[in-house]
């Protein structure tokens, strides 16, 4: 496991990202956690540890640091929360790396699979993160507000949007983590939503695209 954390320290120093040795802890518990589990639960198809910590771990990693620049710009007074919404969120990513990292951020993850919700909520437990939560159900039925409403590969960009938008808040924004630019799914969206920016991420030691596509329900200009 040694070699593993290596490979987490550095790929979070290239993103510039300060993680504490806590929350490096905390991320290392994650991935032994998700190791466990899989066996029975089969919450990731990758089985190999140095595949998580490339595929996944990192992965998520590399959102973290659009995801704190938004929260940032949200918190206006010292201490206050932001309420963010995981869809699909099954192994916890990037759910849980985001709550490790923004512990400023309420992360609600929410997956239709009940026993990947009940792994949530022994990560949350387990590694002491107060901010994460697993929630067992489909997304159409939640309602917020929820200041940000994030996935990763889970759904086309205009399934994702309609089944959340009774759960995002008015001034709430979509963060989609999606491979390459995905302008067609852009394209096919509804009138009510608005992509406002589309950021491309270095996912450290993984040679492929990624990128966010960031999203806001439209102002009614009627």
């Amino acid at each position: 496991m040694s070699d593993l954390r290596q490979q987490l320290e550095q790929g979070a120093a290239k993103l510039g990202l300060a993680l504490s040795a806590a929350q490096v802890d905390q991320l290392m518990g994650f991935l032994d956690l998700l190791q466990k589990w899989n066996k029975v639960y089969n919450l990731t198809s990758v089985r190999d540890p140095q595949e998580m910590m490339s595929l996944h771990m990192l992965d998520s990693l590399a959102a973290v640091p659009a995801l704190q620049r938004h929260a940032a710009s949200l918190c206006k007074a010292p201490g206050e929360r932001i309420a963010q919404l995981d869809v699909g969120s099954g192994g916890g990513l990037p759910g849980v790396v985001f709550a490790v990292c923004c512990p400023q951020v309420e992360v609600h993850c929410v997956d239709t699979v009940g026993k990947k919700a009940a792994f949530l909520q022994q990560v949350a437990v387990s590694l002491k993160l107060p901010n994460l939560k697993g929630i067992h159900a489909r997304v159409e039925t939640l309602k917020g507000p929820y200041d940000i409403v994030s996935c990763r590969a889970f759904a086309s960009l205009i399934d994702f949007t309609t089944w959340s938008r009774a759960a995002i808040a008015d001034t709430g924004v979509w963060l989609a983590m999606k491979g390459k630019h995905p302008q067609d799914e852009m394209d096919a969206l509804a009138t009510g939503v608005q992509v406002f920016h589309v950021e491309p991420l270095k996912v450290p030691g993984l040679d492929a695209e990624r990128c966010i596509v960031w999203m806001k329900p439209a102002v009614d200009t009627l």
